[in-house]
This record gives structure tokens, C-alpha cells and sequence, in this order.
């Protein structure tokens, strides 16, 4: 994945023949990633596991290891606690992410692996690969497709797949 020409805030996305339209990092992309500056990450990462709104997609055709989101269902973002970066369960008081979002972001929503597997406070968290608002508006850091490019590439992607942003 690379930058789209003149656009800080967009990039395209290739995967073989196929070259998508994604939204990026309101602060465009960083080397030096930290917590909350909306930059998305300048690394390969693996795509470890996927969430799915189950009221709002059907089934979906993919290699990588996928649950259905439940209304309890959170991601810890705040550096000082023990699940960082990680899934937690409602209720929870330290800051985070709740997956069941009213608007669609998260209708399909894939883990990356940035500061998971390796984690390191306050190195940025919920880097996730998911659904673009309307117009490709920027996101927190993650990259997201439209819902029909996210659904057009899900059988093709594994938990052996990486998404390199250069």
C-alpha cells in the first residue's frame, strides 16, 4: 500500500491485479507511531484475526480466523493498563474502543498486527483494517476500504496475509 499522489489521507491498495481506494491516518503516515496521533503506522503487518457486525453482514468467505461482535466486545487503548492492545469485555473503565459501533466502521473490522504480538506502551493501538467513512474521510491510523472493496478482497486474505504501508 503507498500514498495516493497529492492526497495525505488516502492511498491505494494493491493485492495482485486489484488496486484499491483506502483511507488512511488523519496525520497521514509515521514511522515513529504513538498512541493517539492518527498516524497509521510505516511497517508490514500481519493480518491476525477478524471481526464481523453479524446483524449487519452475512457470511463472508475468508481465510482468517473470524468472530461475530458481541455488545460487550471492547479493545483496551489506554498504555497504562495490562490489556493494552488488547480485547476486553464491557464493563470496562480504562479507555477503549467499543467494536460494536453505531456507524458501519466495524461491520468488518480485521486485527493487524501492529503493537500486538509485541507490544510496547504507548506505541499506538486498534490499528485495525476496516470499512471507510463516505468520501474516504481519514481515520485514527488504521486503513479502511469501502464495504464492497473490503468484500471483493476478503477470500483472498489468511492469517498468513501482511499489509505493508510504505
Amino acid at each position: 500500500m503507498r500514498r495516493a499522489p497529492g492526497k495525505a489521507t488516502e492511498a491505494i491498495l494493491q493485492y495482485g491485479p486489484l488496486r484499491l481506494r483506502a483511507a488512511i491516518g488523519r496525520s497521514g503516515v509515521t514511522s515513529r507511531k504513538r498512541e493517539g496521533d492518527g498516524a497509521t503506522p510505516r511497517a508490514t503487518m500481519r493480518l491476525i484475526s477478524a471481526y464481523r457486525r453479524g446483524d449487519r453482514m452475512g457470511a463472508l468467505s475468508t481465510g482468517l480466523p473470524m468472530q461475530r461482535i458481541r455488545n460487550d466486545m471492547l479493545w483496551c487503548d489506554a498504555p497504562g493498563h495490562p490489556s493494552y492492545n488488547r480485547p476486553v469485555c464491557a464493563p470496562f473503565v480504562a479507555s477503549h474502543e467499543t467494536l460494536m459501533r453505531k456507524d458501519r466502521l466495524y461491520d468488518i473490522c480485521i486485527v493487524m498486527d501492529w503493537n500486538v504480538t509485541e507490544r510496547r506502551r504507548g506505541c499506538g493501538s486498534a490499528i485495525f483494517f476496516h470499512i471507510a467513512r463516505d468520501g474516504y474521510a481519514p481515520t485514527e491510523g488504521c486503513v479502511a476500504l469501502s464495504p464492497a472493496d473490503m468484500r471483493r478482497l476478503l477470500p483472498y486474505l489468511t492469517a498468513r496475509t501482511t499489509l505493508t504501508v510504505h
